[in-house]
């Protein structure tokens, strides 16, 4: 496993205390959209790369039934164990979890009908390569769906967390987020088309998300990629990020938050 990968590894396994929180619906929300989406028929073999907590592994078991089968995997073990959890609840069993490298799998390739990958086709060293590999698991009349972050993720409260950061530790907010790469639908398309995916379809859809409470964007920093960033600050430094965050969103009365995302779909051939 490379440093990045390792990286991502330790922060969403932090950030599984607070994934679930009611502060993050979105998860589940964009998930199930995802889910939506496609055309899973009774009976489906999917894929869930990058897995998490389950928000589209969980939607995607319900729609394939119990003659079905999802795979979900992820570096975050904590991540899956949530999802464990959720699918034993709901009577799932036919959700499969594998703390996996989603690069590392040794599927066949046509192995699956559908592969779905939400907010992690960035976090691929190469998404490119990476991608095909996706591809390359679909089988005949298959689908892959990626979902990325669109513009202007989490504003008007991203700039103040960044400005707060940028005041006690400039190093950190020149750090490169790996999903600032993919907010132009031109870019998702690109990368699919580059990967061999045929009859690509992609949906830009803008969104909000309300804010009950300045603190509730502190919930979603400790739950979400922000993490990294959370817990490379000393114990005064996060104190001083968080009292300038929340005050600059009480004082500027922000209620909710962009949650822009970019949809895409790509459907195989029957005979490729």
């Amino acid at each position: 496993m490379d440093d990045a990968k390792r990286r991502a590894e330790q922060t969403f396994n932090a950030a599984a205390e607070f994934f679930d929180d009611p502060a993050l619906g979105f998860w589940d929300r964009f998930g199930r959209a995802t889910v939506e989406r496609l055309e899973l028929r009774s009976g489906a073999v999917v894929l869930d790369a990058c897995a998490g907590s389950g928000a589209s592994a969980l939607p995607a078991a319900e729609r394939v039934g119990p003659t079905g089968k999802v795979v979900a995997v992820d570096l975050a073990d904590n991540l899956l164990a949530l999802a464990r959890a959720k699918a034993e609840r709901q009577g799932l069993d036919h959700l499969e979890t594998r703390h996996r490298d989603v690069e590392a799998l040794e599927y066949p390739p046509g192995a699956f009908d559908a592969v779905i990958i939400v907010f992690g086709v960035f976090f691929l060293p190469d998404m490119a390569a990476g991608t095909a590999r996706l591809w390359a698991l679909v089988g005949p009349a298959g689908q892959l769906a990626v979902t990325t972050w669109g513009p202007r993720l989490f504003e008007p409260a991203n700039s103040e967390f960044w400005d707060a950061v940028d005041q006690v530790r400039p190093d950190l907010t020149r750090a490169y987020n790996p999903w600032d790469s993919l907010t132009d639908p031109d870019a998702v398309r690109a990368l699919l088309v580059g990967a061999g995916a045929e009859r690509v379809e992609v949906e830009p859809v803008a969104g909000t998300h309300a804010l009950r409470t300045p603190e509730d964007f502190w919930t979603i920093v400790r739950g979400c990629g922000y993490r990294a960033t959370h817990d490379a600050l000393s114990d005064a430094e996060r104190d001083a990020v968080r009292s300038r965050t929340l005050a600059a969103i009480a004082d500027r009365d922000v209620t909710k938050i962009e949650t822009n995302v970019i949809y895409a779909r790509a459907i195989k051939p029957d005979n490729p």
